[in-house]
């Protein structure tokens, strides 16, 4: 069984204390350029984890990503016809 997870978001002042979040999920990218780290938490110990986390002394802001909730199924729109000959013809 899988368990759900979601991506958190957060901007260090420091690159070298992004190191530091691997106790609270997988690191899945760190940036030095725009300094922020996306870290990986199981989905239900999100809000806790959040808590913990903007209280270090090193994190600017940390937000959680709203992927998980987005819809990805998309409905199949009907062709107009006349496009379709316009397309087929070149115009």
């Amino acid at each position: 069984m899988f368990i759900k997870r979601q991506g958190v978001f957060v901007w260090v002042k420091n690159i070298k204390n992004g190191r530091k979040l691997r106790k609270f999920g997988h690191i899945i990218t760190m940036s030095k350029r725009q300094r922020y780290v996306l870290l990986y938490v199981n989905q239900d110990e999100v809000e806790d984890t959040l808590e913990q986390i903007q209280k270090l002394p090193f994190v600017v802001k940390a937000e959680p990503s709203y992927k998980p909730f987005i819809r990805t199924e998309f409905q199949k729109v009907k062709t107009d016809e006349t496009k379709e000959k316009e397309y087929r013809y070149g115009f």
